[in-house]
């Protein structure tokens, strides 16, 4: 939600930037590139470090056995906490950038990770009640927020024609943090250690990560917040369809890499090491493969993709339902994985498409060249943290799903078919809005006197 402005800006000391001109290639290949990939590196590694922490309680649970008292809804319940907050967060994180600047906003949110960290730390036994583990799983929210901030900062580094590279990198890079930390849980697990070993190791990176921002990163003054395109994408219906898609795409992913394991380990039997042994694999794979969806967007379009990805998410969420009421745990298992890989590409497709519907809303204006594209960077940009935070609650309605299924059936099944449905319904979405061709009687014009650039977002 924020946009560099070309007003002017006061030096403000220590490592603020008052000059940035990216676009300028002369300017980026002297001085700007190194710049912009040197504070790339490092909001990644703090972005990194707050998915992991987000997500902790994916593996927190899998070492909360029979003397914790917990029921396998409790457990959901706690994870569902985390995606809530880690969700709601990212709006303000949006914003912070340009208020605080990206450094010091850096240095700030990193440094927050160490409250549900330690806190967590603190807790971590049994005889601990429920309402004290959901205080827990709430603070560590605040690592969903580290995403939103890191994308728009590091959006205002780089060149328009770098951009689709860098954030996509940005992004690989902070989702990876998933299954990271439950490598590090399987490590631990595997050691037969407990869960203060898992959390005693992230604390000095979490240090280690805002020190580093300290020492290394860099505020551009000209990023303003934007208030009126954020009031206008709030206006715009596309931000919401979006929101509704993304929530099908990023909301699985990230749903289901905290109900992973749990769901291995309640509906299966599995002990936590054997779940652990498989649970990273999903996030893994979904994280990595979130670049070829972007890719195959640029290639075949992303409405296309995004349209044809719902359709095997369907498909695979249908073998997944059919593994659960047979009780496979080798077909359910690959299922499974192969859905992570369906919302990694998605995560690419969906967040693709949002620049090319606001520029596709430029030509309907009858807007042209620079102003055409001025039009679009600034509504996709504002739209981009609403629709952000929007499809993370996608997570926490699929915890709580699993939490309704279990109490309701005593397995996933019941969530599963929500989720079937949910993905049909979003195919039709996909269809009608981007993709369905209007009748002839709507794309000519009687006269031309009456012609008017057509609304078309077929190429999205």
């Amino acid at each position: 939600m924020t946009a560099p402005s070309t007003a002017p800006a006061a030096s403000r000391g220590g490592r603020w930037i008052d000059h940035w001109d990216p676009e300028n290639e002369t300017f980026w290949n002297e001085t700007g590139e190194k710049i912009a990939r040197r504070n790339l590196f490092f909001s990644v590694l703090s972005e990194h470090i707050g998915f992991s922490i987000w997500t902790l309680w994916s593996v927190m649970v899998l070492f909360m056995g029979p003397e914790y008292g917990l029921t396998p809804a409790d457990k959901f319940f706690i994870v569902s906490m985390a995606t809530l907050v880690g969700a709601i967060v990212r709006v303000p994180y949006t914003f912070a950038v340009a208020v605080f600047g990206g450094r010091m906003w850096t240095v700030v949110s990193a440094s927050l990770l160490l409250l549900p960290t330690v806190a967590a730390f603190a807790v971590m036994e049994p005889g601990t009640s429920l309402t004290t583990f959901l205080l827990c799983a709430m603070l560590a929210g605040v690592g969903g927020g580290n995403f939103a901030s890191s994308m728009t900062n590091i959006n205002a580094f780089f060149p328009l024609r770098k951009k689709g590279w860098a954030l996509g990198l940005n992004a690989g890079g902070g989702n990876i943090g998933v299954p990271v930390v439950q490598l590090v849980g399987l490590a631990v697990i595997g050691a037969s250690g407990g869960p203060r070993l898992l959390l005693g190791i992230y604390i000095p990176f979490i240090v280690i990560a805002a020190v580093l921002a300290w020492l290394k990163m860099d505020s551009i003054s000209s990023v303003k917040n934007d208030t009126g395109a954020a009031k206008d994408a709030v206006k715009d219906a596309h931000t919401w369809i979006m929101s509704f898609l993304y929530i099908g795409t990023f909301g699985s992913f990230i749903g289901y890499s905290f109900a992973f394991g749990l769901v291995l380990q309640t509906q299966f039997g599995r002990t936590p090491l054997q779940a652990a042994y498989v649970t990273f694999i999903g996030p893994l794979l979904g994280s990595l493969i979130r670049p070829v969806g972007g890719w195959l967007a640029d290639r075949y379009g992303g409405a296309k993709i995004t349209l044809y990805n719902f359709i095997a998410m369907a498909a695979a969420t249908s073998i997944i339902i059919v593994a659960s009421m047979q009780k496979s745990l080798p077909l359910f298992t690959t299922a499974f994985i192969a859905l992570f890989v369906l919302t990694g590409l998605g995560n690419g497709s969906t967040y693709k498409m949002i620049p090319g519907i606001f520029q596709a809303k430029a030509a309907a204006k009858g807007l042209t060249g620079e102003e055409a594209a001025s039009y679009g960077r600034r509504l996709s940009g504002a739209s981009m943290g609403l629709i952000g935070a929007v499809g993370a609650l996608g997570g926490l309605g699929i915890n709580l799903a699993f939490r309704q299924s279990f109490l309701s059936v005593g397995s996933g099944t019941g969530a599963f078919v929500a989720f079937l449905a949910f993905y049909g319904v979003c195919f039709v979405v996909t269809w009608a809005v981007y993709l369905r061709r209007p009748a002839a009687s709507e794309t000519h014009a009687t006269s031309a006197t009456e012609a008017k650039p057509q609304l078309s977002y077929a190429e999205v």
